[in-house]
């Protein structure tokens, strides 16, 4: 029962703060702000992967630990690997098909991301960071050098 009253509270936050996901993207996605303390962020992806859990869309910050090379087949994805202030690590799959590529992007920069979690045993992977060009899902996006990419 506590699971359920939890989902419906983070469900209803998540709403709240997003707005609806089928309309335009607000202007605090557009230009992000961490009002959240970065420790709760990484608390909530710790959640995430030490339950399991995928299809959450959650926002952060890291720093790059190693660049991947792009992965071209399909939907092409810039590919990086970033650590959290608590050590662990996501993989960013970043779509370079409806996104702009970050060009920049070195290996100890800091990246600010927002996107939808999916658990894996290495720590997880972040996607869906950009629009999204049917308006049926949560707009993501990275932020390198004051920059947003979505």
């Amino acid at each position: 029962m506590k699971k359920l009253i939890f989902l419906a509270v983070a469900i209803f936050a998540g709403y709240s703060y997003l707005g609806n996901p089928y309309t335009s993207i607000p202007d605090r996605l557009q230009h992000p702000t961490f009002s959240e303390s970065q420790s709760g962020t990484d608390a909530t992806i710790a959640d995430a992967f030490s339950n399991r859990k995928s299809n959450l869309q959650i926002s952060g910050e890291g720093v790059v630990t190693k660049l991947l090379p792009d992965d071209n087949d399909g939907s092409r994805h810039q590919k990086f690997i970033i650590s959290l202030r608590s050590g662990q690590t996501l993989l960013i799959a970043h779509n370079i098909d409806i996104a702009p590529r970050i060009g920049s992007l070195r290996k100890g920069d800091s990246i600010q991301f927002s996107g939808q979690y999916e658990w894996n045993e290495k720590g997880g992977i972040v996607h869906w960071t950009h629009q999204d060009p049917n308006g049926s899902h949560v707009a993501g996006w990275l932020k390198h050098n004051g920059q947003i990419y979505q």
